[in-house]
């Protein structure tokens, strides 16, 4: 896998950005640039496993290693699945790492996504991830 890192400032203070990336209506709306149709299964709580499942029933089950409130979630992706998570298929994302940190100072956070990226995806994650932080730009900032 290779390692991608992906970064932006933000006009809101932290909290707001947090849950523009975890609140499923908000989670939703920015993922769908990464994978059309996204959405998370499960509670934000280290320990836990979420899943990230598409339309097309193909997803990811990932452990919550550390999540530190408003300001860090990593997760380690455990399965690669399919049919809405019910099956383990190809072991493509299996084991890469994903972490998103959020730093704030005088009212502009910073987020930064660090992510393993499977072979064959690269230039995929290269163009879409910065328009879907974009995405979640736009939606922290608007809100009031």
């Amino acid at each position: 896998m290779q390692k991608q890192q992906f970064s932006i400032e933000i006009k809101a203070p932290r909290e707001r950005v947090w849950n523009t990336l975890w609140e499923d209506k908000a989670l939703r709306d920015w993922a769908k640039i990464i994978d059309e149709g996204m959405y998370m299964v499960g509670e934000m709580k280290e320990g836990n496993e979420v899943q990230f499942i598409s339309p097309t029933g193909y997803g990811v089950t990932s452990l919550i290693e550390k999540l530190v409130q408003n300001k860090l979630v990593s997760f380690r992706q455990i399965a690669d699945t399919k049919d809405s998570g019910e099956r383990e298929r190809q072991k493509e994302w299996t084991g890469g790492q994903e972490s998103y940190s959020l730093a704030e100072n005088d009212g502009i956070t910073t987020l930064t996504v660090d992510i393993d990226v499977p072979p064959g995806q690269e230039e995929t994650f290269k163009v879409r991830f910065p328009k879907a932080l974009e995405r979640v730009k736009f939606l922290a900032e608007k809100k009031d």
